[in-house]
């Protein structure tokens, strides 16, 4: 525990046995995150809603980013313990138990780094993640909200009381694997990396061929801090190239990404995956199967995109994204044929 803030570890603890207590409760994701809203900002003074709030039309919400950068908002250092229970409850509303935890060693991780560069990088602070407000939180009517900071965003946009989007979904670790001190061996997007490294290594050697889009990995994902993804056919082999066991294989990774969200939010991304067809869902890896050297690898369907790459700070620097290939932010982009060509017609 050490190296973590006291006022950051409790808010979260408490955050955690209160969601665990709340389980078994039916009250929808977008219900949940309304009332999570208001009674964040309620708490707020004047000059606190005047950073947290803005329209939902701002080009703001638009503006989404995982590097250490200045941002807009309001960041949880600035909030009072009472308040920070409350972030940290409306955090709570936008993912699963797998998802909250992943966000909160997130946050964590700015202290490995601080301890790590000596002042040498960017100010890192595990208390400069921003809460920001789009429009009024009600059930009916549109609003959104965002979480962001150093290697974590996470977007919601809702009406009438529903999730209409929650992209992009962006998860970062740096470093992926904690190498020295009382954390050592904590690896925060575990399974977002073993299990593409399992199936890319559970291919044989044409099926490998095909998967691999290049010989070394890029340097970053792609399309980072514009309002969609990129719109290039997707690469790799397909889903209907694949064996049983490598389908399973396949199935695991993408649900590692969806199981991070509210159950609504996941079942409709798996559904949208089943309805457009999962045979044609492409895999693409780039670089050697080798935790230990640069890699990358792409999940590409109709309906999303996944990006990982790992190629920083010697392999030890994760970025991670779920991006829905309809469209992110809720705004529907030209229909595309072949997961890239647009067709010239509206969603």
């Amino acid at each position: 525990m050490r190296g973590i803030k006291p006022s950051l570890l409790l808010a979260s603890v408490a955050v955690v046995g209160l969601a665990l207590w709340a389980g078994a409760q039916v009250e929808p994701s977008g219900s949940r995150m309304a009332v999570a809203a208001d009674r964040f900002l309620k708490s707020l003074s004047e000059a606190q809603a005047a950073k947290a709030v803005y329209a939902y039309e701002s080009g703001e919400r638009l503006d989404w980013h995982f590097i250490p950068r200045a941002r807009k908002g309001l960041p949880i250092k600035e909030l009072s313990p009472e308040q920070r229970a409350l972030a940290f409850g409306l955090i709570q509303s936008g993912v699963a138990g797998s998802g909250f935890l992943k966000a909160t060693t997130i946050m964590s991780l700015e202290q490995i780094l601080r301890d790590l560069e000596k002042g040498r990088g960017p100010a890192r602070d595990p208390e400069l993640y921003f809460l920001t407000i789009f429009g009024k939180p009600l059930d009916r009517g549109k609003w959104g909200w965002r979480v962001e900071g150093h290697h974590l965003s996470l977007n919601f946009a809702l009406e009438d009381g529903k999730i209409v989007a929650a992209t992009p979904a962006f998860f970062g670790a740096n470093p992926a694997e904690v190498r020295q001190g009382p954390r050592q061996g904590l690896r925060t997007l575990a399974q977002r990396e073993d299990r593409a490294l399992r199936l890319v290594q559970a291919l044989d050697e044409g099926q490998r061929k095909t998967a691999t889009f290049a010989d070394k990995a890029p340097a970053e994902i792609r399309a980072a801090n514009t309002p969609q993804p990129p719109a290039d056919a997707a690469a790799g082999i397909a889903f209907a190239d694949l064996n049983l066991d490598q389908r399973a294989m396949l199935r695991a990774l993408v649900e590692s990404y969806a199981d991070d969200m509210p159950l609504e939010v996941a079942k409709e991304w798996l559904d949208e995956i089943a309805r457009a067809g999962t045979d044609a869902v492409r895999f693409a890896w780039a670089g050697p199967a080798d935790r230990s050297q640069g890699h990358a690898y792409r999940v590409q369907g109709p309906t999303f995109l996944i990006e990982f790459n790992n190629t920083q700070n010697g392999a030890n620097h994760i970025h991670s994204v779920w991006r829905n290939m309809l469209g992110d932010f809720a705004i529907p982009r030209p229909a595309l044929g072949d997961f890239g060509t647009p067709r010239g017609k509206a969603r």
